[in-house]
């Protein structure tokens, strides 16, 4: 064991040999909170965002609509209103509060009700439906961005508003959206730490416990630090990846054009404007 004059460096070292099953433990802990809680939260933010989309169903001329169909149109008009009122009130506050005290309301919370829940599944739970709030203006916004004329044409070809979404509309916004993903996935790995307050084991408990041990605070938050640390940079370096696996080619060829079938256009995607117009021999 170190003693009194051990150096910092000696003193992680034995750190790291007598808690290193701990920090990886702690370390897989926060991953799956991490991953599991972006990836459900991602869906959630994605059926908001689809709902909060919907335009209000507008009624034909009132003269050649029957009782029952206003009727109806009002009921339909109500119920997505009152929806998308309560959408928005979900994502204000979870947006609008800590996630720390998200996580004690929300587990201490729901033991008043009598339900008590797994610290594993109460954190997975509270990082989806934080996340979710934030992913549903994230997507809304992907889908803002795609050019209107393309939701037009699809329901001028009779596409439901789902259907727009899922084959139209959402592979293009998601390739706009997926930085802003990447970075609530790499925010969750290091927000996961403030539910040590309701005793999930993830890296930021395992290291108060080993800290607490030998009263070295600053050598395990050094290490626990670094190991953070290495967690992000890896992921950023990995959605980069994907992102230029995403981009697809630098080049490619328009076969054909409106005034000749034979024609090939070489378009470079470092400068579009500058294309190359060849002919097939």
């Amino acid at each position: 064991m170190p003693t009194a004059s051990t150096s910092f460096f000696g003193w992680v070292a034995f750190l790291l040999q007598k808690y290193g099953t701990l920090f990886l433990r702690g370390t897989g802990m926060t991953l799956l909170i991490a991953l599991t809680g972006t990836i459900l939260g991602f869906l959630i933010g994605l059926l908001v965002a689809i709902v909060r989309t919907i335009a209000m169903p507008r009624s034909r001329d009132p003269r050649r609509q029957s009782s029952a169909e206003r009727v109806s149109l009002a009921v339909r008009r109500t119920l997505l209103r009152a929806v998308q009122i309560l959408m928005n009130v979900y994502i204000q506050v979870f947006r609008g509060t800590p996630m720390i005290v998200q996580a004690v309301v929300i587990y201490y919370g729901a033991q008043y009700a009598g339900i008590y829940m797994d610290t594993t599944f109460a954190a997975i739970f509270i990082i989806s439906i934080n996340t979710g709030a934030y992913m549903a203006e994230i997507i809304r916004g992907g889908i803002v961005s795609v050019d209107k004329g393309q939701f037009e044409a699809a329901h001028a070809i009779g596409m439901t508003h789902w259907q727009t979404m899922t084959t139209v509309v959402l592979p293009q916004a998601i390739r706009n959206i997926l930085p802003s993903v990447g970075n609530e996935f790499i925010v969750n790995i290091k927000d996961s730490s403030v539910l040590n307050v309701i005793s999930v084991s993830e890296l930021f408990f395992q290291a108060k416990s080993a800290a607490g041990a030998y009263y070295r605070y600053f050598e395990v938050y050094f290490i626990i630090a670094c190991i953070y640390l290495v967690l992000t940079l890896s992921v950023s370096r990995i959605l980069a990846w994907v992102e230029r696996r995403m981009d697809g080619p630098e080049n490619y060829v328009i076969h054909g054009s409106q005034s000749d079938s034979r024609a090939e256009i070489v378009v470079s995607v470092e400068n579009e404007k500058e294309a190359t117009k060849s002919w097939k021999a």
